[in-house]
């Protein structure tokens, strides 16, 4: 399962670090913009930023500056969780389901991410965009993540929150549900999930449903 957006509520913060960053450097991250980067890699959302603004834009200076205003805005304030995720997490524990998250975060965005949250000791593996050669929408990192757990990829179920995510999921031939986080789903998202729900808890509703059937 994805991280940011669909177990924590990160991506207002990370929107606002790369927003904040961009603008000191002279540059408008739009809101729309930022849409299209959810659920990218690091590298791969920075290959949008290029081809948006141009390749005079100082990236060196703005992959220095926005982890710092992450990084500071996580340890003040911390990050909460996702409605829902709280029962969810119940759901699979009770049944005894093993869960990977595969996050495009590298590993010590996400490691931070993980223990702000009191998620870090929650899952059996952690994924991160760093460790995986191609990142949503390709599905390396959903392949990884299933042989870690040590299942083929079609007896596995994603939960994820973007498009990209979804692709991903597609990809790796593994049914996807959805839980939507900024960006509401296309309809080509909306045709590739399995199911779309508005939380966590009714997520893992279906899933104790789908387990007691």
């Amino acid at each position: 399962m994805d991280l940011d957006g669909l177990l924590i509520d990160s991506e207002p913060i990370y929107r606002s670090a790369w927003q904040s960053a961009a603008t000191d450097l002279g540059y408008e991250l739009s809101d729309d913009l930022y849409l299209t980067l959810i659920g990218l890699s690091d590298r791969d959302s920075e290959g949008v930023l290029r081809q948006a603004f141009g390749s005079e834009f100082p990236l060196a200076q703005f992959r220095g500056l926005w982890p710092v205003r992450w990084r500071r805005q996580v340890e003040v304030s911390g990050i909460p969780v996702k409605p829902g995720l709280w029962d969810f997490l119940k759901v699979i524990e009770k049944r005894r389901l093993p869960a990977a998250v595969a996050t495009s975060s590298d590993a010590e965005q996400a490691g931070m991410s993980l223990h702000a949250a009191g998620l870090s000791q929650r899952f059996s593996c952690i994924v991160t965009g760093d460790l995986v050669p191609n990142g949503k929408p390709a599905p390396d990192i959903f392949l990884e993540a299933a042989r870690r757990l040590g299942f083929p990829p079609g007896h596995c179920i994603v939960l994820e929150d973007s498009e990209a995510g979804i692709l991903a999921a597609a990809a790796a031939g593994m049914p996807a549900l959805m839980i939507p986080d900024l960006k509401r789903p296309s309809a080509r998202t909306t045709a590739l999930a399995y199911r779309i729900f508005a939380s966590l808890k009714e997520a893992g509703e279906f899933v104790e449903r789908t387990f007691d059937a």
